[in-house]
């Protein structure tokens, strides 16, 4: 995969629009490519889409130079609904010391403790959890609470409003513990959820507590070397007394996006293929119909009997449903994992084999290590793995929150920012 071109597959994924309208844009002038000599195919080069979307020129100026960043001394952290630990993993690998996780799930809290004895990993469920005793102790507090809907009684909700919800006790975790900085990762729905007013009363509540919520963002794990089209909604917040402290920047993107043969063949992810491991198999008659369908097809391209034949009621149904009877392709990054691979709405069959993926292949779409090892049944450790955050994906934030807690505590920061903040307010006091 060039750097300096792309397909309309990666370019549509980027830029999250369908391939219809990238036909649109060709079709208007507003976006055209261009073909490639060796390959036959239609690519988009950097130049047009420098031109198209200046954000481009800074696609992978800063990613190696990233890669260096250290932390200026153990940060310790705590993390909530930790689950299988791609998370806590990403973070230790940027230089943050855990302190405690917490999960209810038992098979994710064995999952922790096989492959990290020495973290204090605590199950069970978090209301029951008194975080009092990490106050002014922990930097940064992390965790992915479930999305949930709140009851609008009133005309705005607070902290005590929203008790009975998972983001009362992170929020609660928040207030307790009073981290220097905290992060939530969520669904990218979140933004949208319950017509917005989720969100609304989520900024609301971490205003409340005393925390500045940098605007939040959703991060496409293809840019942070996670060959996987996956999208997480992170929350930055940084405590009231240290803003004027903290410089915060979002990770840069990686030089290329991956491909679903870097994360199962020997590469640039790992130094051999993908070891053989467990997985879910198809009946006999769904896998003589997935034998039909190409490299990066789905339902639709099989002959119409069988799309009938497969698809029963909903072959009559609107929406492209593509997702069944759905093979992924070497060349192309993988769908977002489910929490199973054989679901029949949302498939993920080999790109060659006709059979689901297996656990190790799940794993090494997440980008966990083959060391990383998943305690109980097959179902469980499937759910795990497509329940965890990207561990490329957690690593690539995590050391952009470490540098961001350096700035904090950097004298030379502190010198720089408030005389500039000085000067603005007396601006603000002239006009």
């Amino acid at each position: 995969m060039n750097t300096n071109y792309y397909t309309a597959t990666e370019v549509a994924d980027m830029l999250s629009v369908s391939k219809r309208t990238l036909s649109c844009w060709e079709k208007n002038g507003r976006l055209v490519p261009e073909l490639e000599p060796e390959t036959k195919q239609m690519i988009y080069t950097l130049e047009a889409l420098c031109k198209f979307n200046p954000a481009f020129k800074n696609k992978s100026n800063k990613w190696d130079e990233e890669m260096k960043t250290k932390p200026n001394r153990d940060y310790t952290s705590v993390e909530l609904f930790a689950g299988a630990g791609g998370l806590a993993l990403g973070l230790e690998k940027a230089g943050f010391k855990s302190v405690m996780l917490n999960e209810i799930d038992a098979n994710a809290c064995a999952t922790l403790r096989k492959n990290r004895p020495e973290w204090n990993v605590i199950e069970g469920d978090i209301a029951n959890i008194d975080f009092k005793q990490y106050k002014n102790k922990i930097d940064f507090l992390s965790g992915g609470f479930p999305c949930q809907a709140f009851s609008y009684a009133g005309k705005r909700l607070g902290f005590e409003d929203v008790r009975g919800t998972m983001f009362y006790q992170f929020a609660r975790a928040v207030k307790e513990i009073q981290p220097k900085v905290f992060m939530g990762e969520n669904v990218r729905g979140l933004l949208t959820h319950d017509q917005g007013r989720t969100i609304t009363t989520i900024k609301g509540i971490i205003k409340d507590l005393g925390y500045v919520l940098i605007e939040p963002r959703v991060l496409k794990a293809i840019f942070y070397m996670v060959p996987q089209k996956r999208e997480r909604l992170i929350l930055i917040g940084i405590r009231k007394d240290l803003i004027e402290k903290a410089n915060f920047e979002w990770p840069a993107p990686y030089k290329r996006i991956l491909s679903l043969k870097d994360s199962l063949k020997k590469g640039i992810l790992y130094d051999c293929d993908c070891p053989k491991s467990d997985g879910q198999q198809y009946p006999k008659r769904k896998r003589e119909i997935l034998d039909l369908v190409p490299p990066g097809g789905y339902w639709r391209d099989l002959p119409d009997d069988l799309q009938r034949e497969y698809m029963k009621g909903s072959y009559f149904l609107s929406g492209g449903k593509t997702g069944m009877a759905r093979r992924l392709s070497w060349d192309e990054p993988s769908l977002t994992l489910t929490c199973a691979p054989a679901q029949k709405q949302t498939e993920r069959c080999h790109p060659e084999e006709t059979r689901p993926l297996t656990v190790r292949e799940y794993a090494r779409i997440q980008t966990f290590p083959d060391d990383w090892e998943f305690v109980g049944t097959q179902t469980s450790q499937y759910k795990q793995i497509g329940n965890a955050v990207p561990v490329n994906l957690a690593y690539a934030v995590g050391r952009s929150l470490i540098r961001l807690l350096n700035d904090i505590e950097s004298d030379e920061i502190k010198e720089r920012k408030v005389p500039i903040d000085n000067e603005i307010r007396q601006l603000e006091l002239v006009f």
